[in-house]
């Protein structure tokens, strides 16, 4: 098989690659293997000097990291940079914290000196997503190599670019060789990868039909697995909201990188009262927002990722106005090259209709109206997912009540859904298991290890 980059703002073809066959994918894994038994007796203190050198090697090259990642997905040029700050800061915030998060807890116990260790597991592998190509594999691997696992990187076929850039940007850092590796290969190949005795867990960001897939070969397996996989996120707007600042939020909560992200708002649930109002004022901050050329500077929204994305999400938006919803901005396929879609609001949306039951993937706000704040929490609440949802009121007291009865992984109040190092990130439900980032997260791929020394 023949693994093709294209660019989705023109269509045209930027590379190929041949995937890599049964003897080389041997090789990577028992290399390994042997270079996480010698990673894993290596100091903490010494394990995180990789991750400041790793930081460092992402910032000093910023520039051309972002440059791929737009040429290859699409992100506006502004957005990629700030994606591979991002990764250089969580490297930065667990090579400080790592020791700390990792340190034995004693145990008090009757009888016994007790302590809690945490321990290596083995090898991870990776099945990362193109959205964020080069966030989604750092916010796992910079704790899980702290920890002192081994990685192999299984990317998204539309990004192979970014996937050997971090195996050559890791090799720059310092990694160990053999600690880290990309591995191109169709995703069909996933599951003998998954079944491979060197394999010691896995984690996967996608879709949650794929979660489902990889969490029954890894769980007939007994591998751990830690799954973030897709969502509904609710924006929910109470009567005493600052409008014009939930609003201007909105605007980035749904449309950044081109409303492709698992923590995008995708459903804007509105108490009655205010609706009308929120809706003009959403509507007049989205015709400000400019599609176009990534690479351009003044570009606030470039191209979905891949045609197909473009087509689905577009046959969402039609079914949901078929059922009855209203078309207030955007909602029709451009007849220029590339896969742009422009940004869409649909209002009067309800259950049943695609864009509240489905997980909407692209420049696509469904406008929810609801009764009172009481239905509000009901319809958030309504669907498969459980990722994200953040709260918009005056009333603190009464936002994080509300907060509280949420299903969801995180509720933010009064700002937008975000993944940051020092909180811990992931879902219920059909989002997912498992927590990443923060303390929670390098505490996913450790041996959780009982101590017990009894003094007699």
């Amino acid at each position: 098989m023949t693994i093709i980059s294209v660019n989705p703002a023109n269509g045209a073809e930027l590379a190929r690659f041949e995937e890599y066959q049964p003897d080389r994918i041997d090789g990577i894994l028992a290399a390994a293997i042997a270079a996480q038994k010698k990673w894993r007796p290596v100091p903490l203190a010494e394990r995180v000097k990789l991750l400041i050198s790793i930081g460092a090697a992402l910032r000093g090259d910023k520039k051309r990291l972002a440059t791929l990642i737009t040429r290859e997905m699409g992100k506006p040029f502004r957005q990629a940079e700030a994606e591979i700050e991002k990764c250089a800061f969580n490297c930065d915030f667990y090579a400080e914290h790592a020791p700390a998060f990792l340190a034995d807890i004693p145990r008090d116990a009757a009888t016994r000196r007790s302590a809690v260790l945490f321990e290596p597991l083995g090898v991870v592998l990776a099945i990362m997503p193109w959205n964020f190509p080069f966030w989604q594999f750092f916010r796992f691997a910079a704790p899980a190599l702290a920890a002192g696992n081994g990685a192999i990187l299984k990317h998204a076929n539309n990004v192979p670019q970014c996937a050997l850039a971090i195996e050559d940007i890791m090799r720059e850092a310092g990694c160990p060789e053999g600690l880290f590796r990309t591995v191109l290969i169709d995703s069909s190949k996933v599951e003998t990868l998954i079944a491979d005795d060197r394999i010691a867990a896995v984690t996967l960001t996608g879709s949650t039909g794929v979660g489902r897939l990889v969490a029954a070969q890894a769980g007939k397996l007994l591998k751990k697995q830690v799954l973030e996989l897709g969502g509904s996120d609710p924006f929910i707007v109470l009567a005493d909201a600052n409008l014009d600042r939930a609003a201007e939020i909105a605007v980035q909560a749904r449309f950044n990188n081109a409303g492709q992200s698992c923590i995008n708002a995708k459903r804007f649930i509105l108490v009655e009262s205010i609706a009308d109002r929120f809706v003009d004022l959403l509507i007049a901050n989205v015709r400000k927002l400019k599609l176009g050329d990534p690479m351009a500077e003044d570009t606030t929204v470039g191209p979905m990722a891949r045609g197909n994305l473009r087509n689905e999400l577009h046959d969402q938006v039609q079914r949901t106005l078929t059922a009855g919803a209203r078309l207030r901005l955007g909602g029709h396929l451009p007849k220029d090259p590339g896969f742009f879609y422009p940004p869409t609001i649909i209002d009067h949306v309800r259950p049943g209709m695609a864009a509240f039951d489905e997980e909407t993937f692209g420049p696509a706000a469904a406008i929810v109206r609801a009764a009172d704040e009481e239905e509000a929490i009901t319809l958030a609440n309504r669907t498969e997912y459980g990722l994200g949802a953040s709260i918009w009121s005056r009333d603190l007291a009464r936002a994080e009540a509300l907060a509280r009865r949420i299903d969801a992984g995180s509720v933010f109040i009064n700002a937008l859904v975000a993944s940051d190092p020092r909180i811990p990130f992931g879902g219920i439900k059909h989002s997912g298991y498992g927590r990443e980032l923060s303390d929670f997260g390098i505490r996913e791929f450790v041996n959780i290890k009982t101590l017990c020394i009894d003094p007699a």
